[in-house]
């Protein structure tokens, strides 16, 4: 490479140039090949240098005149106040992005985490959700925010609005920059719109043209990963990584070049690929062939966008000119623009390139009012070309240029003024009408049959710029916006003229329809244009003129459709002396249309010419002669007439397509623009028709007239139900019209009180969470429902405990509000909010009719709808529906038809008494009291004497309440008429009164009931008492003569209670041993359900259990351990790094039980799908039958052996067997069994120099039988065979290994799980602040005693030899022997684990080889003793050796402890070299003695389960401080309550013992600090902190950057709550190798963070993933919720979070306990996984 280039010369020549360009692009057209696309694969650093210094350098030092960095201080100097307040940062996929409901203008306005985060809109109700990509930060755009616009770090101090001002630049530079931008982003675009056929210019024209390309292969969307991946192996001969890789740069980039060579190898590349890609789908890729020259320019224009992106931030003064060289009408090339080229080139750019030009038009054409109004002008004069493309292409929305129009048209200024100035809602509209033109019938209406998915999905996101541009109504009207406005509007009541009426259904009779028609499309479309006819209402209710011309043409364009004509002329219809004139119409016979979006658009206009009052001109816009209301309400009509038939079964041989139309037709997606619009405009034509009129239309159009006539009969039962069923929705749809006004406009109600009963009725059907209500309720274009105003008024929020969700519950005084009849109920919801009152009113005993609410009154304009209660239909039809039920013709009538006719009835009366209650009798018109008790009366058939009829009907027992509530209504009216209002109140009165009375006698009714049962109870349960008394009495013999044939538990229990009356002292260690209490007795198999005794010669009875390794105790995370390594697993370091834990459900089943289940287990699961992700078959592993635990093992039950101490001949033996003559018969014993096993070898020399420590004679051989031994009790064969089975999984799941019975490890790793075990388990019950016994629950306990009774069984079922040598290794490090290497040191072993291994194998030093004995009661009792003295001593050593360097403290007061412990730590500093001096012998105790109680815990619980020795009762409450917990525990060990006692009364034993070890070597090195010491009592860990605030984590993930990745993706950060490290999860880069698979960060971290096992925050999800092995996993919820008391997975909601400390301590003790495998395989379980997620690679 050349050197650096002197700019000077270089500069000079381009400026006397007479062609500047030419001189430029020569220069560039020489440079670039040089450095770009060689031969030789270079290095991106060294390109970008080489740019930097031969390209770029020199144009900076031309654009500025000299050099850069002089020419940018004096720029910075001059554009000091005139710098941006706009932040302008472009958002990367997933990135977090905030928005403030209180302050935005719209949804769409949002700042980015740095600008939130310094923003007053933190404290306010913010949202917060991952965005798409592609869109920018808002901050400083005063136009996108109410308040607080800009955040401190943006605010300019003054609210100077966005650079208004030309900024003052030097005219040289500003001249120099137009030229230097004019040819470079020229020259870029021309790149970036490079045509395969194209030639470079002269200027480009490399001087010697070499055969040299690239076969280019491009990205579609088309094709998957694998077809690339294939198609390259086969084109290029490469190998499967190599393919993978290069498929994954052209899925990132969007190309890449897969062949460099010559023209003609290039060909046959190319053909190759797209003949391979077509066989797989029938597109092929993608592929150019590029000279290596243009390859190399277009590889610097891309640069040359960043370049342009740094060159605009230096200043305001740059980016002006770079945006008129943009937008500046080009000279040739049909006067386009530069940008307006490369926006029309936009769809073939590949990805690469067009997310370099979207980011430059961010940084410049949009960071400015002026210009940002002239590209919105060229978008919009595009636009149609640009969506065309867009809907053409395969790529994503998010990298189109398209996505650009939520920056401009959200603009509320921009948007008026594209309306105005480029009329963008005709641009629009006529743009989805020409994508959409396909789908038109020739009736000119829409039919989706058939439809392109894909393609409909991208025309439909042209309706979100439609929203975007109507997202804020104008608040000053212009003539020239109302002309373009309404010019909008009539386009688009041409598009709502295609799909009145469009997709007809008819109903089939006969058959079953044979083609599901298609449904989707037309309700996808209705969904999409919600918003947006919501939105042109507002804009038209903001102006009357507007909306009155907005009406005439909605009402001109609905006249001249000529769909659903009728097919007859008009007839006579006659009832009740009434006739109407109409035409005939069968919904049942004719064709139908669910979709009438003109007719509701005209019912909404409607409304609001009621609400502001504009209705009074509307004659001079309609001719009120054109407005037929019949004719109107004719297809709304249809529409509910439909629904009432497809719910009474009428439609069913139509198929679900009907029915799901209908569900949508009234679901909350949909309803407020299709089913609330037809019931206002049946009730529009209710208030102008005559209501009889209304009525026999109604009555017509459900096909019922003929019914109601008395001229229509049926003996079919199906035909009757469904009459029955119609009735029934007609009843209710009367209900509907007259009762429902909550609607701003029909009567006098706001928005918020809507909201309000919409809320209230649905917390009358249960408590609901916040969620819950929120998708129930309809959302308007901003997604607010508006439930946050009203929901205090109406509820009380009840907060959530560990797990659910916290619930909103109705305040009783909105119960009042209740209508059973809510028209947005739907038919379950109806059912179960009428059960939930009636059981609510009968707790409360209050009246438990569920009457109609006091409606608010109609608007004057609607107020004629209530004479549809007082008319005679309706006085008819609800006698007619009355007989039936009088007349109790069972299969005419349903309750739920008498329901909806007695809440008619109650509507009518209200309404009556309303009235009267208004204004004098006289005054009032409406008669339905009189009318329903004088029609029909001279039969004896009037509607008030059915009514008293029917409430001594049994049919109609659950409506008697309402029935007597409408007798009681009749009353009060007719008080009312009667006009004595002092008569009407004192009735109102006496009828409360007797009401009272009649609650009271009830409530004293109950009462005595109860009271009466209460009696009865106790006198049974006294017989029961004095029957068992007798009982015991005459069977007294019984009970006293007891057989001789005790069982062993029975006899253990009764000796129990006469040795504690001998001794009452409960010690579990040394020659005061207390008695065994507790044997597992019978116990019962969850299998078979048989009781079973634990015998040692009986069936084996075995304990589900799950082995794992853990590390929820080490003080060293991230540390592995492996077996020969720090001498494990014969010693486990003081660190615990990784343990082997055994836990078990508690479940009990027979060996052979097991096994067999197992066996079906095994054989049906290999069936499942994805049965691997739950249950690992191959490992073992099960679900426990009865609790579905998973286990991977079962423990053998083994019998305990009972036990009673001879105490006298204890004491006899004390008196021989010191610690010091125990030593050495135990080392004698060691050195004659060594000698036995290898007579050739003369290995005394460890025994001797143990002796050597002593002075007695040196003991015999077998000495240590004659303190007493006893035959080693012999097991059954199946427990024998279960103890090998539970010892295998054991040592095969802890050491990571084969299964190998044979190891001389399986012994040690059993020790080693049971010392985990209850160390584990010892946390936890201090973690939760529990008594050490009386806690655990009985699963636990027997799990523990079961794994501690195994442990100790191991040894019979192991080589005795290898036993002995593991007991002489592990007695080793407590009586170390000189010269003998392999021994670690006291500080290098944990000794619980220690204790254990020594406790549990020291009997098979017994052993002989004729006999198999083991230690008699006494000899385990002193051997315990000893064992425990030693070990104690030893880890007091321990714990003194690591307080070496912590704080000292002032002597307190010497007592006999302090003096002890200075003794001893003088003694250890004698011996030792480094231990400070001057610490007092008060602090060494305390410390000593707070040190060491974690393993004198231990040793409780351990020895508890052990020997059976109940511990004393104290331990079984919780202790105030260790110092109280700390003799009790002493006096159960058998060891003195002052510790430091032992080191004197063992004075001659361990001062030798001391000196010997405080001589090994790591303890100096410990005590230089070269060398890590564990200090006790070790920290208990916990999960890590986590913040209150969850923005604090998303804003620590915003900033996370993969240290393995250079490039801008997006990253998954995923946070471990073990260690707090973050990972990059999910991701390619972060991809290792663990035992031969590829596998994610996560996986690899917790193989080594929790051996295995992970807990992981994925922080963009808000989502807990929980880890067990490399396939398996499962979400789990966050421990964060919102105020609402919920969680809030993937940020769906995006409501504030904040941290709940009990749910994420239900997380910690999860893992403490050792619950995560058992979370995730019940997860999985539930789940019923059907596509398996690849956890390995997270």
């Amino acid at each position: 490479m050349a050197e650096s280039v002197n700019g000077g010369p270089l500069i000079s020549k381009w400026l006397e140039a007479s062609d500047r360009k030419a001189a430029i692009l020569r220069y560039v057209g020489e440079q670039v090949p040089l450095i770009y696309c060689l031969e030789a694969e270079s290095q991106q650093q060294e390109e970008d240098q080489n740019i930097q210094e031969r390209l770029l350098y020199p144009l900076e030092c031309f654009l500025f005149g000299e050099d850069p960095c002089v020419g940018l201080e004096k720029l910075e100097q001059c554009n000091s106040g005139s710098s941006s307040q706009q932040c302008g940062r472009v958002f990367k996929e997933g990135e977090t992005v905030y928005s403030c409901r209180e302050c935005a203008i719209d949804p769409t306005c949002v700042l980015c985490m740095e600008c939130f985060q310094k923003s007053v809109h933190k404290s306010h109700r913010y949202k917060m959700h991952a965005s798409a990509g592609g869109g920018f930060c808002d901050c400083g755009d005063l136009e996108a925010w109410k308040t607080g616009p800009c955040c401190s770090q943006h605010d300019p101090g003054t609210s100077v609005s966005m650079e208004t001002d030309e900024c003052v630049m030097d005219p040289g530079l500003q001249e120099r920059a137009q030229s230097l931008f004019q040819v470079l982003l020229s020259y870029t675009i021309d790149m970036l719109v490079w045509e395969e056929d194209d030639e470079l210019s002269e200027e480009l024209k490399p001087k010697v043209k070499e055969d040299t390309y690239f076969c280019v292969l491009y990205n579609d969307e088309h094709h998957s990963y694998d077809h690339v991946i294939y198609t390259l192996q086969r084109a290029i001969n490469c190998d499967p990584n190599e393919a993978k890789t290069c498929t994954a740069v052209i899925d990132k980039e969007g190309r890449r070049a897969v062949k460099r060579g010559t023209l003609s190898s290039c060909q046959q590349v190319k053909e190759s690929i797209r003949h391979n890609s077509e066989q797989i789908t029938q597109q092929p890729l993608r592929v150019e062939i590029l000279h290596t020259a243009v390859m190399a320019h277009q590889t610097f224009a891309l640069r040359l966008g960043t370049w342009f992106q740094k060159i605009n931030g230096y200043s305001v003064g740059f980016r002006q000119v770079f945006c008129q060289v943009a937008l500046e009408p080009s000279a040739d090339n049909d006067k386009l623009c530069l940008i307006s080229r490369v926006m029309l080139h936009d769809a073939k750019l590949y990805k690469g390139a067009r997310k370099v030009v979207h980011e430059l038009i961010f940084s410049s054409l949009l960071m400015g009012t002026e210009y940002k109004r002239q590209f919105a002008m060229k978008f919009t004069e595009h636009y149609k070309q640009l969506q065309e493309d867009f809907i053409s292409d395969d790529h994503q929305r998010n990298i189109s240029v398209t996505a650009l129009s939520v920056q401009i048209f959200t603009v509320p200024t921009l948007a008026r003024q594209l309306i105005e100035e480029g009329n963008v809602i005709k641009v629009i509209i006529d743009t989805v009408m020409e994508m959409m033109r396909e789908h038109l019938d020739n009736n000119n209406r829409f039919h989706f049959q058939g439809y392109n998915s894909d393609k409909f999905f991208r025309v439909q996101v042209i309706f979100h710029d439609l929203r975007y541009i109507l997202i804020s109504k104008p608040s000053v009207w212009t003539e020239e916006l109302r002309v373009k406005f309404l010019e909008g509007f009539r386009v688009f009541l041409g598009f709502l003229r295609c799909m009145q009426g469009m997709e007809e259904v008819k109903r089939q009779f006969g058959q079953h329809v044979e083609v599901e028609p298609e449904w989707e499309a037309g309700f996808t479309l209705q969904m999409q244009l919600r918003h947006i006819l919501a939105m042109f209402k507002e804009w038209c209710s903001s102006d009357e003129r507007v909306l009155l011309l907005a009406f005439q043409d909605c009402h001109r364009v609905l006249m001249s459709c000529t769909n659903q004509p009728f097919r007859s002329e008009p007839t006579d219809s006659y009832m009740c002396k009434q006739i109407l004139h109409t035409r005939p119409y069968k919904v049942s016979q004719e064709p139908v249309s669910i979709h009438m979006p003109l007719s509701r658009l005209l019912a909404g206009l409607y409304v609001l010419l009621c609400q502001t009052g504009a209705v009074q001109y509307l004659p001079d816009f309609v001719d009120p002669a054109q407005l037929n209301f019949t004719e109107l309400a004719e297809q709304p009509l249809r529409c509910v007439v439909l629904a009432a038939q497809v719910c009474a079964d009428m439609w069913r041989r139509n198929g679900l397509s009907l029915v799901s139309q209908v569900y949508y037709y009234q679901d909350v997606k949909c309803r407020d623009e299709m089913f609330d619009k037809d019931v206002i405009m049946l009730q529009i034509a209710a208030s102008k028709m005559d209501p009889n009129h209304f009525l026999m239309l109604i009555l017509l159009r459900f096909e019922l007239f003929d019914i109601f006539n008395g001229n229509c009969s049926s003996k079919d039962q199906e035909v009757l139900k469904q009459w029955n069923r119609v009735i029934e929705e007609m009843l209710y749809l009367i209900i509907i019209i007259v009762g429902e006004r909550y609607v701003p406009g029909i009567s006098y109600v706001t928005k918020e009180e809507v909201t309000m009963r919409e809320v209230i009725h649905l917390l009358c059907i249960e408590p609901m969470a916040h969620s819950s209500l929120v998708k129930n309720l309809p959302e308007n274009e901003s997604h607010e429902t508006g439930l946050e105003t009203v929901i205090s008024k109406v509820a009380t929020f009840k907060k959530p405990g560990v797990s659910g969700h916290g619930l909103y519950e109705l305040k009783k005084e909105c119960l009042k509000e209740f209508n059973p009849f809510f028209y947005h109920y739907s038919r379950p919801q109806h059912s179960k909010a009428e059960e939930a009152q009636k059981r609510r009113r009968a707790q409360e005993g209050s009246d438990k009719a569920l009457h109609p609410p006091v409606p608010p009154s109609f608007c004057p304009v609607f107020s004629s709808v209530v004479r549809l209660l007082c008319c005679d239909v309706f006085i008819h039809i609800l006698r007619r529906v009355l007989q039936k039920a009088v007349e109790d013709r069972s299969n005419r009538w349903t309750e739920p038809m008498i329901q909806r006719a007695l809440h008619l009835v109650g509507q009518a009366l209200i309404e009556e008494k309303t009235q009267l209650e208004a204004s004098s009798a006289e005054e009032v018109t409406f008669d339905f009291s009189l009318k329903a008790q004088i029609t029909g009366s001279e039969h004896g058939k009037s509607l008030f004497h059915f009514l008293n009829k029917m409430k001594s009907l049994p049919s109609l027992e659950a409506q008697k309440d309402m029935i007597a509530w409408n007798l009681q209504m009749f009353e009060v009216v007719k008080c009312l008429r009667l006009k004595s209002g002092a008569v009407a109140s004192s009735f109102a009165m006496d009828q409360s009164k007797s009401e009272e009375t009649v609650q009271d006698k009830e409530k004293a009714e109950r009462k005595r009931k109860a009271e009466a049962a209460k009696a009865h109870r106790q006198k049974i349960m006294a017989q029961m008492s004095a029957m068992q008394k007798n009982f015991i009495e005459s069977n007294k013999m019984l009970y006293d003569n007891v057989p001789e044939s005790l069982s062993q538990s029975e006899a253990a229990t009764s000796v129990k209670s006469f040795g504690m009356d001998v001794d009452d002292s409960r010690v579990a260690v040394g020659p005061q041993q207390g008695l065994c209490s507790t044997d597992w007795g019978a116990l019962t198999c969850i299998l078979c359900q048989e009781e079973q005794e634990v015998q040692a010669w009986a069936p084996a009875m075995v304990l589900t259990a799950c082995v794992q390794r853990s590390t929820v105790l080490t003080q060293c995370r991230g540390k592995t351990l492996s077996a020969k390594e720090n001498h494990y697993p014969m010693f486990m370091p003081p660190d615990l790094a990784v343990g082997t834990h055994t836990g078990s459900c508690g479940h009990v089943m027979h060996a052979t039980c097991w096994q067999k289940y197992f066996e079906a287990v095994q054989n049906t699961t290999r069936n499942r799908l994805h049965a691997e992700l739950i249950i690992d078959l191959e490992n073992g592993e099960y679900m426990c039958p009865l609790c579905k635990s998973l286990c991977n093992t079962v423990i053998p039950l083994i019998p305990m052996e009972p036990s009673k101490l001879n105490y006298e001949s204890a004491e006899l033996v004390g008196q021989h067997l010191t610690l010091a003559r125990w030593i050495q018969i135990v080392f004698s014993r060691i050195k004659g069994l060594r000698a036995a096993q290898e007579p050739e070898s003369n290995n005394d020399a460890m025994a001797n120099e143990a002796t050597a420590l002593f002075e007695e004679d040196q003991a015999d051989f077998r000495s240590i039988l004659s303190f007493g031994v006893q035959e080693t009790p012999k097991f059954s064969r199946s427990i024998t065979e279960m103890l090998g089975v539970c010892a295998t999984t054991v040592h095969r799941v802890g050491l990571q290994t084969a299964p190998n019975d044979l190891c001389p490890y399986v012994p040690v790793m059993s020790w080693n799980t049971c010392a985990y075990t209850i160390q584990a388990v010892e946390n936890m019950l201090q973690e939760e602040g529990k008594a050490l016994f009386g806690s655990l629950q009985n699963r636990q306990l027997s799990g523990l005693k079961a794994v501690v009774q195994f442990s100790a069984a191991q040894r019979l079922k192991s080589s005795q030899a290898v036993v002995q040598k593991h007991f002489a290794n592990m007695l080793a490090v407590l009586l170390p022997v000189p010269n003998v290497e392999e021994t670690p040191s006291i500080l290098e072993v944990d000794f619980f684990h220690l204790m254990v291994g020594l406790v549990l194998s020291i009997p098979a030093l017994y052993q002989e080889e004729a006999v198999d004995l083991q230690p008699s009661i006494i000899s385990t009792a002193y051997n315990h003793l000893h064992l425990l003295h030693l070990l104690t001593m030893g880890h007091m050593l321990q714990v003194l050796l690591a307080l070496h360097d912590c704080a000292v403290t002032g002597g307190g007061d010497e007592g006999d402890e302090a003096q002890a412990a200075a003794m001893l730590y003088s003694t250890v500093s004698q011996h030792t070299d480094g231990l400070r001096t001057g610490v007092s012998g008060s602090t060494v105790a305390e410390g000593v003695k707070i040190g060491v109680m974690p393993f004198l815990r231990c040793a409780a619980l351990f020895f508890n389960c052990l020997t059976g020795v109940p511990p004393p009762e104290e331990l079984s409450s919780i202790t105030e401080s260790p110092e109280s917990e700390l003799p009790l525990l002493c006096s159960y060990l058998a060891l003195p309550c002052n510790l430091f006692q032992l080191f004197q009364d063992h004075r001659d034993v361990i001062t030798p013992l001391i000196k010997r070890w405080c001589g090994n070597t790591a303890i100096s090195k410990a005590l230089k600090g070269e060398m890590h010491i564990i200090r006790y009592p070790r920290k208990r860990n916990r999960l890590i902190d986590l913040p209150e605030d969850y923005s604090v984590l998303l804003n620590q993930a915003s900033h996370f950057k993969c240290t393995n990745s250079s490039d801008d993706e997006r990253k998954h950060p995923t946070l471990c709550l073990l260690c707090g490290v973050t990972l990059c999860a999910q991701s390619a880069c972060c991809q290792v190798q663990l035992n031969g698979d590829e596998v994610g960060a996560c996986t690899a971290h917790a193989a080594t963070c929790g051996a295995g096992v992970g807990l992981f925050l994925r922080v963009r999800e808000c989502e807990i993933v929980l880890m067990a092995s490399k396939t398996r996993g499962s979400p789990y919820p966050a421990p964060y919720l919102d105020d609402y008391g919920e969680t809030d997975p993937q940020l769906g909601r995006g409501n504030p979070l904040h941290l709940c400390p009990e749910r994420y301590h239900k997380l910690l003790l999860m893992w403490q306990q050792h619950c995560i495998l058992e979370e995730i395989a019940r997860s999985l379980e539930v789940l019923n996984v059907m596509f398996a997620f690849e956890w390995q690679m997270l």
